[in-house]
């Protein structure tokens, strides 16, 4: 009874948050919806990095593509509108495919030569569609895509305002919900393949390839599957960040944003879901309360501005990350397993 009335109050609370933040403006909530779609890259790529030990430095190469696959074929620029329940599985499944693209020819790295082929990928990517306007204009090239059609459900559109039951919501506050509901869905996926027979597997792999290898495993199926999986989850969280943008270039798809979702899936607690969600939270929600504040605070302080603002932001920022790996160094909320290897390894 207990777990239930719980989850009655944190259902009723994520359910109130987008109206309560917009009483303190609607940007704080596009910085919620941020923070979804972050979660779910974070989850994709915890599969790839937490669950099977792959690391994966190009891991926003997949978002890319499933932004850029629901830009193509829900816009004015091909004269293509489908609906977005026909794109969201294609993005994933062209994501997916990539996956694949990228696992096949690196089996057979580890470490820092498997880093360094994962973001060689991830900007061969985005130069790709930073160049493919010529001799055919397929991405528009550095301009990016705009117009694209925003998520719809008959005639009932999610981006503008719209009055329901006599309250007045907003195209962010409707988006929330929704990012809500696909969240939710990437979460329990994750969680059942975490507990399934494929995400022990994954886990074997991580401890130790030979010995999983010898146990009957067949690690390079489970390997590109590990790829393929996290990737599909990479291309959902990008085809919803093209309708909600409603525009999209390379330059929202480069290495800082591959380095940052890897900060969330380390900081918050590799191969531990509640962990990388909450590493995901921290690092979207930290940086913009400390835009906001830093000005203020040093009003407050010495009566001016000594240090820019956004400057300030990014070294209390890095203080922040580094201050945790030095006292925190299995993330914020690890896995019990990943804790006990950390003191086992310190003694």
């Amino acid at each position: 009874m207990k777990v239930w009335a719980g989850l009655a109050l944190v259902a009723l609370a994520l359910s109130l948050l987008p109206i309560v933040a917009g009483l303190a403006g609607q940007a704080w909530v596009r910085i919620l919806n941020f923070a979804m779609l972050y979660i779910m890259l974070a989850l994709g790529l915890n599969i790839v990095v937490g669950f099977a030990g792959l690391l994966d430095l190009g891991y926003i190469a997949f978002y890319a593509v499933g932004a850029y696959v629901y830009a193509l074929l829900a816009s004015p620029h091909l004269g293509i509108h489908l609906p977005f329940w026909i794109i969201l599985p294609l993005a994933a499944g062209v994501a997916c495919l990539f996956g694949v693209l990228l696992g096949t020819p690196t089996l057979k790295l580890r470490g820092d030569y498997l880093a360094i082929v994962t973001l060689g990928f991830g900007e061969i990517i985005r130069i790709f569609m930073n160049n493919l306007n010529a001799p055919i204009n397929i991405t528009n090239g550095p301009q990016g895509i705009n117009m694209i059609d925003p998520f719809a459900i008959g005639g009932f559109s999610l981006a503008g305002n719209s009055n329901l039951l006599g309250l007045q919501i907003s195209g962010p506050q409707k988006y929330y919900y929704l990012l809500l509901l696909i969240t939710i869905a990437v979460i329990v996926i994750n969680l059942r393949l975490q507990n399934s027979r494929l995400g022990r597997a994954w886990e074997a792999i991580r401890e130790d390839e030979i010995a999983a290898k010898a146990m009957g495993i067949n690690t390079r199926n489970v390997k590109l599957l590990a790829f393929a999986m996290g990737a599909s989850f990479g291309g959902i969280a990008g085809a919803v960040f093209s309708a909600t943008q409603q525009f999209v270039s390379p330059e929202s798809f480069g290495l800082f944003e591959s380095v940052i979702v890897l900060a969330m899936v380390v900081l918050g607690g590799m191969g531990h879901i509640p962990g990388v969600i909450l590493g995901a939270v921290l690092l979207t929600l930290l940086p913009e309360v400390l835009r906001a504040t830093m000005e203020p605070l040093q009003h407050a302080l010495f009566g001016r501005v000594w240090i820019d603002a956004e400057t300030l932001r990014l070294l209390v920022f890095g203080i922040a990350l580094v201050a945790i790996m030095l006292y925190r160094p299995a993330g914020l909320w690890p896995s019990a397993v990943r804790k006990r290897e950390l003191e086992v390894a310190t003694k």
